[in-house]
């Protein structure tokens, strides 16, 4: 009963003390962290500046993972690196508790930077195809290492307000889609801690800097690649008649394929299906014998993908059939076998972990988004191990001022992945250490004595 008055009056003060979720976190947590973040902030744009000038591309983070290891030992954490290629893996183990996993991706884009930056990066390197391309964080990695950094020192020195485990991911190869199944396979979970929860974030450029968006269930599509190879017989450009033109027949498969969303999709369900490359032929009066063609499939129901990878390869191969190919040359459909699922936020975590976002930030400050069509491989963690609680969230960063102008221009800002994105560095950090610190210390709860 003392234990139960007490706590009825702790929550009868939540907002005088500015609690933060299910009475775990008190407002001198929230100054700790609030105290924590202007400590620690000027070497944490030192180590910004670094990574942003220093990127490095899919399954290539050697150097950057290195960084990432050095940083979380010089936290307290147990350290393992090379876990499934060039993954990091940090433990901080603070007595019996909940098991919280933050991850933050890693690498960069093959973008030649145009930013203006002081940092900006300058790095050149050879690509899978031998081609030189710039090398760029164009897709704010650089951003969310750094919190990720700024979360582990703020854990590990508020260490009397929780207890519990700390597992902290360093994921290589996110935008290839390929890291997060690699360090499963590598045994992360068996290796490390089964998680409780699982959290992530990224940065959003279209969100003003300060600010934390969410959105409760599907937040990212899955995304399938598919390669198709449309199977002609060659000839003469002058005498079509006796060819089967696979250009043809591609340039009806791509109009048909627009069907299947409009027309085999119910419009209450998202989907795309874009065709971003098509190749064929060497010259105008050259008919080819094939033409490839790449498409980008995303949906959230597993239902809907299935259907529509199967529309994919019956529309194709009918065509073809139509257009008088043999079946020995009937289209060749190839699905990657490497699939990205959809991100989905349980949505109980997300109620809990915003009112610990507001605690710190202010509801004003955080705001639903809609779900997007892009993609991101911290699913495949979820997808993997259904049964855990997973939350990603995102953080504004752009000055608030330079989104207004952009409604009023109906100029549009830069996006990621391209050569012009640039996160207004100290409010964005600063915001995504808050917030996610603030998320990992409610869950793991207070420290008992």
């Amino acid at each position: 009963m003392k234990n139960h008055y007490s706590r009825t009056i702790l929550l009868s003060m939540a907002v005088g003390f500015a609690w933060l979720c299910a009475g775990y976190t008190t407002a001198a947590a929230v100054n700790d962290i609030v105290a924590g973040v202007d400590r620690e902030y000027p070497l944490l744009e030192q180590l910004y500046h670094h990574l942003h000038s220093h990127p490095e591309l899919s399954l290539q983070e050697e150097k950057t993972s290195a960084r990432i290891a050095q940083e979380l030992r010089a936290a307290g954490f147990e350290v393992t690196e090379n876990v499934g290629g060039h993954g990091v893996g940090g433990v901080l183990r603070n007595g019996k508790g909940p098991t919280v996993m933050v991850r933050t991706d890693m690498e960069a884009l093959p973008i030649k930077e145009e930013t203006g930056l002081s940092c900006a990066s300058k790095v050149e390197t050879q690509n899978d195809q031998g081609r030189t391309v710039g090398v760029m964080h164009a897709c704010g990695h650089d951003v969310h290492m750094t919190v990720f950094t700024g979360v582990a020192r703020l854990m590990s020195k508020m260490r009397g307000r929780w207890q519990g485990v700390l597992v902290m991911i360093g994921q290589p190869a996110e935008e290839v889609g390929l890291g997060a199944k690699a360090m499963l396979a590598d045994g992360l979970f068996e290796r490390f801690a089964r998680p409780n929860y699982m959290l992530g974030l990224h940065i959003m450029p279209d969100l003003p800097t300060g600010t934390v968006g969410y959105a409760e269930g599907y937040a990212m599509a899955s995304v399938d690649e598919v390669y198709i190879t449309v199977r002609g017989v060659g000839g003469h450009g002058a005498m079509p008649h006796k060819t089967k033109d696979p250009v043809v027949i591609a340039a009806q498969i791509v109009l048909a394929l627009q069907t299947i969303v409009s027309r085999e999709i119910s419009a209450l369900e998202p989907a795309v299906v874009t065709v971003g490359q098509i190749h064929g032929g060497t010259k105008c009066n050259i008919i080819p014998d094939e033409v490839k063609m790449d498409i980008t499939v995303r949906t959230y129901s597993e239902q809907v993908r299935e259907h529509i990878l199967s529309a994919i390869k019956r529309i194709s191969e009918g065509i073809a059939a139509a257009a008088g190919v043999g079946k020995d040359r009937l289209p060749i459909v190839y699905v990657r076998d490497n699939p990205c699922p959809a991100v989905y936020n349980t949505p109980e975590l997300v109620k809990r972990v915003n009112k610990g976002i507001e605690g710190i930030l202010g509801s004003e400050n955080i705001t639903a988004v809609a779900p997007m069509m892009g993609g991101e491989d911290f699913a495949h963690y979820r997808y993997q191990n259904p049964s855990i609680p997973s939350y990603y969230f995102f953080i504004g960063a752009t000055a608030p001022e330079r989104i207004e102008q952009s409604k009023k221009t109906k100029i549009p800002l830069p996006g990621l992945h391209t050569s012009r994105v640039a996160p207004v560095a100290e409010p964005t950090i600063k915001t995504g250490i808050k917030a996610m610190t603030a998320a990992v210390l409610d869950l793991m709860g207070p420290k008992e004595d």
